[in-house]
């Protein structure tokens, strides 16, 4: 990928997400040499947590950086996660207990829910990244509520991740609406965090993300192959960063692309900039199962982004499904419970033992 002088520039305006583990304005510098030539050594090849070796790229084969605020700086990022600290237990049942906890991702602190279930464990564990909320109307543990009781019930301990400036976490400048990196870096953050927990089988934790947080798990495969062991996508964003780019910001907020625009460049003019902050450019960085639930009816995010991402994901050697809902709309309804049914299976296959 071609360096260019405009790209911090631009993720300027649109990225606050923090560089070196999520602080304010580090990825707003460009990168040193150094700091491009010798990636961290959470980067380099893991073995998968199944015991087979990763297909992972060496450090030295990372696609090359100019600035922080990137997909490719996020892959040179160390992870460390940390401890869950649980707070207010909000409901107990026959079947789990959930709590609303916080856990560190680098300097930011990040509310979210705990669901556990019954029993001693260790349990099998995913990871939900909800879809775009207002975050004046957010409050902790919205948008896959009913994700959270079925996969709980299943025998899942699920953690849900608020994502920094919603709910109880840590304020995110309004710079990270638009790439996701700091949402990124959260929900990788909130896998490393339930790895420590003794209750979890940390050989057997997946992620599952909605819409938006589809988008967010996509990212997090690819700047961390290994991390999780499957994952799965429920009517996602576009892996082209531009496609939401001017689903969202163009047609909803005129003024902010224009001014990106005018200051920055325009796609035309720094296409591999654009290409930096898309999924799809790094696909073939993916080693685990992918599936993806999609309604042919969806009014948000229109059915062909997902047939394209399923067909550049194939191309790149991916083991991934696109199961498609006629007359289904976004926010799925009648055939959500065939998509969950698909889902554990799907879960219960890839994360065995």
């Amino acid at each position: 990928m071609r360096r260019t002088a405009l790209a911090g520039a631009l993720l300027l305006l649109l990225t606050g997400c923090g560089g070196q583990e999520g602080g304010a304005d580090a990825e707003d510098r460009r990168a040193t040499p150094e700091e491009i030539s010798t990636p961290s050594a959470s980067a380099t090849p893991q073995p998968t947590s199944g015991g087979k070796p990763s297909s992972t790229p060496t450090a030295e084969a990372l696609p090359p950086v100019g600035n922080w605020a990137s997909l490719a700086a996020l892959m040179r990022e160390d992870f460390r996660g940390g401890r869950i600290r649980r707070g207010r237990e909000v409901l107990a049942n026959e079947a789990y207990t959930r709590h609303e906890v916080t856990y560190p991702s680098g300097s930011v602190t990040v509310s979210g829910v705990l669901l556990r279930p019954r029993g001693r464990g260790p349990f099998p564990a995913v990871v939900l990244n909800h879809g775009h909320i207002e975050t004046s109307i957010y409050v902790t543990g919205q948008g896959l509520m009913r994700e959270q009781d079925y996969l709980a019930r299943a025998g899942f301990v699920v953690l849900h991740t608020d994502y920094r400036g919603h709910a109880a976490s840590d304020p995110a400048s309004e710079r990270s609406i638009e790439t996701r990196l700091g949402y990124t870096r959260d929900t990788i953050n909130a896998v490393q965090a339930l790895k420590n927990e003794k209750y979890v089988d940390s050989d057997r934790v997946a992620m599952l993300g909605r819409s938006m947080g589809g988008g967010v798990t996509l990212n997090a495969l690819v700047t961390r192959p290994g991390l999780v062991r499957a994952a799965v996508v429920f009517a996602p964003v576009s892996s082209d960063f531009l496609d939401n780019f001017n689903r969202w910001t163009v047609a909803e907020r005129p003024e902010a692309a224009a001014a990106a625009y005018r200051r920055y460049g325009t796609p035309a003019q720094e296409p591999a900039f654009y290409r930096g902050l898309s999924a799809r450019t790094y696909f073939d960085r993916i080693t685990e199962p992918v599936l993806i639930h999609h309604g042919t009816l969806d009014e948000s995010c229109p059915i062909a982004w997902s047939r394209t991402t399923q067909r550049l994901l194939r191309r790149a050697g991916v083991d991934s499904r696109l199961e498609v809902y006629r007359g289904e709309q976004h926010a799925f309804g009648p055939q959500w419970p065939l998509s969950m049914e698909r889902t554990v299976r799907f879960l219960r296959r890839e994360l065995r033992g």
